[in-house]
């Protein structure tokens, strides 16, 4: 069961949400079938994130990571290996597509692949012309003289 969302409602009364609105859709209707292979995301420090998912069986060429315009995407696609009669085949080796959004930002810092285990290492990077900044309050220099006239005039 599907449900889904009318956000027009909310695009007339916002300026500027466009973007969290697409996201919001575009995760509703991209939402995968199927979580398989596992993974987990893990933050291992206040701008560093870990995206670890199970690729047990998938050599490094079977794998692809691409990212662009926010988006990471994990693809795993096993080569054909030879006929060989299995009596049971229980590792799946079906190919595989993750999709993540990751926020303005992020990059990707690395990918390794040690024991089965894929881990796609994030960092998060705001430019300086981002970050806060202090503002420093200016006086008017006239205004402490013009003060010190009201005083004066208020004391005669």
């Amino acid at each position: 069961m599907a449900t889904s969302y009318d956000y027009t409602p909310l695009f007339r009364s916002s300026v500027g949400f466009d973007r969290v609105f697409n996201l919001l859709e575009n995760a509703q209707r991209a939402r995968s079938v199927s979580d398989w292979p596992p993974y987990d995301i893990v933050k291992t420090g206040d701008d560093s994130y870990r995206i670890s998912i199970a690729v047990a069986g998938f050599a490094r060429d079977d794998l692809d990571i691409t990212f662009q315009s926010n988006l990471l995407t994990v693809t795993g696609k096993k080569q054909d290996t030879t006929a060989e009669a299995y009596l049971h085949r229980g590792i799946a080796s079906r190919p595989f597509e993750h999709r993540f959004e990751l926020a303005d930002h992020v990059r990707v810092n690395g990918a390794e692949l040690v024991n089965g285990l894929l881990s796609v290492d994030l960092i998060r990077e705001i430019p300086e012309a981002l970050k806060p900044r202090k503002i420093d309050i200016e006086i008017d220099p006239a205004l402490p003289a013009q003060a010190a006239q009201i005083e004066g005039q208020k004391a005669a």
